[in-house]
């Protein structure tokens, strides 16, 4: 498959993206460090590229309950915003998890809480990987790294999402939205007529099933028995999930001694305290969660069996150690050391967090 290759913004890489990757329709909100999705495909008119649907609606609850409609008939549908503004859409997000919808979201994460800053945070860590909504339900959660995987990410989180039908978040952050880097773009997709989404999808409310003209997209089920009995297909999925789509990225971990666990932007910032930890003659590795939901639990626990310790390392108060503590159950030390408002950890700081909670602790 040919990729072209451009210059682009993480917000620009992962619209352009989502657009060639066949999407029907965008519905979505201004809110910084995000608009420049929207923006982006706005300008490319992709109601003439490929038919797909933008639309600004007026406002993130609006915007979710949208993608709620668009993904109860099959298509491929997406919305992006920013920390407060995935808090107004959580109601619908829960509701999607219910029905057992494909949609994609994209989470451009800022500080808080409240308004909070418009730098980057990683402070959403618990409302993507924990659910964030009401109910028992999980999103399927990834962390781009770079621009490229900005765009990875949106063919994958549209794969995936109709692969388990559930919903997607791509958590990314202002930094990483905000940058400017080579990024390779695959051919555009043609987006499924409704005839093939009737073939493809009888669950699509443009479907029919034996008993009806037409399906009824809903979660609402007042039987407690059958309630519990979806429930318990929710879980079962989530266990595939867990089974089946983890991804991560061990970087000198053959011989390490010590571990730092990190992601997206924090993870850029910890490749280089390896190189900075190995030309002091520590043996520094570093695992990088790609899925934060499905977390890499058995790489973290294998790795646990050879390192001394482990720091997480993230832009917030500390969220994913409590997950790092939970899959070492307690055989080796893990601390924590993190940034917060917006402020992204430097190597320096980094490296000397770990010989004075890890090494030295």
């Amino acid at each position: 498959m040919k990729r072209e290759l451009r210059l682009m913004k993480g917000n620009e890489a992962v619209a352009e993206a989502a657009i060639r990757a066949g999407c029907d329709g965008y519905f979505g909100y201004p809110i910084t460090p995000q608009s420049e999705v929207m923006e982006y495909i706005t300008a490319e008119k992709p109601e003439e590229r490929t038919g797909m649907v933008v639309l600004q609606a007026e406002s993130e609850v609006a915007s979710i309950n949208m993608l709620y409609g668009g993904a109860g008939a099959g298509k491929k549908v997406m919305t992006s915003s920013s920390s407060p503004g995935i808090s107004l859409m959580q109601e619908g997000i829960s509701y999607i998890a219910g029905a057992e919808l494909p949609c994609l979201i994209v989470n451009v994460v800022r500080g808080g809480p409240g308004l909070g800053t418009i730098q980057p945070s990683q402070a959403d860590y618990f409302q993507s990987t924990k659910g964030g909504g009401h109910g028992d339900y999980k999103l399927i959660t990834l962390a781009p790294a770079s621009v490229q995987e900005m765009a990875d990410h949106a063919t994958l989180g549209f794969k995936l999402a109709f692969k388990y039908r559930n919903p997607v978040m791509i958590q990314s952050d202002g930094a990483i939205g905000q940058m400017m880097e080579k990024v390779e773009l695959d051919e555009q997709e043609e987006r499924l007529t409704d005839d093939q989404i009737k073939e493809q999808y009888p669950w699509a409310t443009l479907g029919k099933t034996p008993d009806r003209e037409r399906n009824i997209i809903t979660s609402l089920e007042l039987d407690p028995a059958k309630q519990e009995q979806i429930n318990l297909k929710l879980q079962k999925k989530y266990r595939e999930i867990e089974k089946n789509e983890v991804l991560s990225e061990e970087i000198e971990c053959d011989d390490a001694e010590y571990l730092l666990v990190a992601f997206g932007t924090s993870s850029r910032i910890c490749q280089k305290v390896v190189k900075m930890a190995r030309d002091e003659g520590i043996k520094l590795g570093l695992l990088r969660p790609i899925t934060l939901y499905p977390f890499p639990v058995k790489e973290v626990a294998r790795l646990a069996g050879q390192v001394k310790g482990i720091l997480s390392v993230e832009m917030n108060a500390g969220q994913m150690v409590e997950d790092i503590r939970l899959a070492v159950n307690g055989k080796i030390p893990v601390e924590y050391f993190g940034r917060f408002g917006g402020i992204i950890p430097s190597s320096t700081e980094v490296l000397e967090a770990l010989k004075q909670k890890i090494i030295g602790g």
